[in-house]
């Protein structure tokens, strides 16, 4: 590998992805995915009346889980994600529609492919574990 190959190449997801514009991007089109599309009915429900806070948490969450600045954990500490979404009934059908809701947005918003695929095996994993119920 070259040093200017080096230089170039994305140290980080956050990086890769495009930085907090791209970040943000993704979020705002996750959330209105998750709004306008019927297939994601059972998720939106989840969400409450507004998704204006969700957005913002998650766009600083995944900021920092990308390896970029940690928004999150400066605004509200450690991210416990799991105890966070305790009061929300989270089971396999709002894990799923989660996922693909999440998916989709990437795929709009071009995510590189291989980013993508590593990134949706992550939110995977971490929704099955966020789950609190079966069904």
């Amino acid at each position: 590998m070259t040093e200017e190959s080096q230089n170039t190449t994305p140290q980080t997801p956050f990086e890769w992805i495009g930085g907090e514009d791209r970040v943000r991007q993704l979020v705002d089109r996750f959330y209105d995915l998750m709004d306008l599309e019927p297939a994601y009915t059972e998720l939106r429900a989840v969400h409450g009346s507004t998704l204006d806070d969700a957005r913002d948490k998650l766009f600083w969450f995944l900021c920092g889980w990308l390896g970029g600045p940690d928004y999150f954990v400066e605004r509200f500490g450690h991210p416990r994600l799991r105890m966070r979404h305790m009061p929300f009934s989270i089971g396999i059908k709002e894990r799923d529609q989660w996922v693909a809701c999440m998916d989709q947005a990437m795929g709009e918003v071009e995510v590189p492919a291989a980013l993508r695929e590593r990134l949706c095996t992550s939110f995977m994993q971490t929704a099955d574990w966020m789950r609190n119920r079966g069904g």
